[in-house]
């Protein structure tokens, strides 16, 4: 059965954190691995456009996390998690949040956006361009990278895929290049 099937089934056919039935597709909560039930929701446009660019997030729409949160699938918590802590401004989200259990590694996940981190203390990873990187993200490598502890040479052109941050360096970033997970310095990838 495909991914798309089964989130159907379990869904009910209707989004996962809104209940809307209109427009849904599979949305991969990362930095998992690709394309697991376990770690994918099933959601309408409309949430996947909010939770994707921040700026267009409208906290009146995530009032439905009141309901969502309590869902048995660790990756629909995990997202309300992600988005009450975005709008925990609001007031209302507070509480919410304050009711959310998530065990230690799904508590991990959550965070591992850093969606959760006040914004002054936010590492922010950029790419030689100066764009923004974000965990999930693909790269590409701008100059042959020799990799320490090996004699491999990572080569220019290489694209990287789902890359994941260091957390305590802006100029790190972790991604595998040919099925081996190397660390990698910003400023020698750019941004697809």
């Amino acid at each position: 059965m495909s991914l798309e099937r089964e989130l159907k089934k379990r869904s009910g056919n209707s989004c996962e954190l809104c209940k809307a039935v209109e427009a849904l597709q599979v949305y991969e909560v990362t930095p998992k691995g690709p394309g697991s039930i376990t770690e994918s929701i099933y959601a309408c446009k409309t949430c996947i456009d909010q939770i994707e660019n921040p700026k267009e997030t409208n906290a009146n729409h995530w009032r439905c996390l009141n309901d969502s949160m309590w869902s048995e699938q660790i990756a629909v918590k995990v997202i309300a998690w992600r988005m009450l802590s975005r709008l925990r401004k609001e007031g209302w989200t507070q509480d919410l949040l304050d009711m959310l259990y998530l065990e230690e590694e799904e508590l991990k996940w959550a965070q591992a956006t850093g969606e959760g981190d006040d914004p002054e203390d936010k590492i922010i990873h950029r790419d030689s361009n100066g764009v923004i990187i974000n965990v999930g993200d693909s790269v590409v490598l701008i100059k042959d990278l020799p990799v320490k502890g090996s004699s491999m040479v990572a080569k220019r052109g290489t694209a990287v895929r789902r890359v994941s941050l260091d957390h305590e360096n802006a100029e790190y970033i972790e991604g595998k290049v040919d099925g081996i997970q190397i660390v990698i310095i910003t400023k020698y990838v750019k941004k697809i």
